[in-house]
């Protein structure tokens, strides 16, 4: 049976990274009844539309307006749209664009009964001295580093403050990479920054580790996981009745300078890495070590929570999209 088949879906950040990935996801289950929701502006985000099919795309600013009446017609909202770099400096324009859009938006699901699965952030667990739990009971705890990691952070407390966390879906995603993010500049993956260098140069720069006591150069540890594995796990929780908090990982961390070594194979090269210092404005706000905590998600979503294990994944987007200059 079509998912949704009279009703629509409507995606925020649709033609961003995850976005446009949970598009294509949706598209290749025979689903075409999305609205996208973005703000183009002058940036190449709308390439990662062009062979897609949905019902209509709006400007993030129009659909509050476009809603009025359409009660009826939408099913679920996938809200992934959100300023999403760790080094913006703007607090008022996050708290607007990250936190208050979200929660007007899920007031105005639960208000008429839509499913809402919105994107939180690993970010929110700051440096991790925490832990990595999606237990709701860890919320309070949680120190983001970043601006944006706290406007992320700030609904998923707000949520909880107003006991809808049992109405919602919240979605932490670590550290994803894979195609469709051309567009992300410095918020862009480590594969997509160091595959033309890799190619060009044969070598790529990873950061000096700020703690050589705890991690050596290039053993700052990540979990990573593929934008395929993530769109799919997103729209997962459109087939269930799952609610709350759940971590969007591989569960499992890959230092550095593993995912580098992946990066070479994929090229057919041998590895070399050089070790630069840290940008004066990542100082203090890097995660040298993130872990997703996947029990609860794995309870939810079943075998839809398998990742691809990384040099496959590597190997993928580098093969079939970096070096063809493709999209997903």
């Amino acid at each position: 049976m079509k998912l949704y088949e009279d009703k629509h879906i409507v995606v925020t950040g649709g033609a961003g990274f995850i976005g446009s990935g949970v598009i294509r996801y949706l598209n290749d289950q025979g689903i075409s009844n999305i609205i996208v929701v973005d703000n183009l502006g002058s940036t190449d985000k709308w390439k990662n539309l062009v062979g897609k099919r949905f019902t209509d795309i709006l400007h993030k600013d129009a659909l509050f307006s476009w809603l009025e009446g359409k009660e009826d017609e939408i099913e679920a909202f996938i809200h992934l749209g959100a300023c999403s770099s760790t080094v913006e400096s703007d607090a008022n324009y996050l708290l607007e664009n990250n936190y208050r859009y979200t929660k007007n938006l899920a007031e105005y699901a639960l208000r008429h009964g839509h499913r809402f699965i919105y994107a939180s952030s690993a970010a929110t667990y700051g440096d991790g001295n925490h832990g990595f739990s999606d237990d709701h009971d860890t919320l309070e705890s949680q120190y983001p580093l970043n601006m944006y990691g706290y406007s992320k952070h700030l609904f998923d407390l707000w949520a909880k403050r107003e006991g809808i966390l049992n109405q919602i879906v919240g979605l932490k995603y670590f550290n994803v990479f894979g195609p469709n993010e051309y567009h992300k500049g410095r918020m862009s993956s480590a594969i997509l920054k160091m595959a033309p260098l890799a190619r060009k140069l044969g070598y790529v720069e990873l950061f000096r580790s700020e703690d050589p006591s705890l991690y050596k150069d290039g053993e700052q540890m990540r979990d990573f996981i593929y934008v395929k594995d993530v769109a799919r796990m997103t729209c997962a929780f459109l087939k269930n009745d799952a609610t709350g908090i759940f971590n969007i990982g591989s569960g499992q961390a890959v230092s550095w300078n593993q995912l580098i070594a992946a990066l070479f194979s994929a090229l057919d090269k041998k590895a070399d890495i050089r070790y630069i210092d840290m940008p004066e404005d990542l100082k203090g706000k890097y995660q040298n070590f993130t872990e997703a905590k996947m029990e609860k998600t794995k309870k939810a979503l079943g075998n839809s929570s398998e990742t691809m294990p990384i040099e496959a994944a590597v190997a993928d987007y580098v093969q079939n999209y970096l070096i063809k200059e493709e999209r997903w």
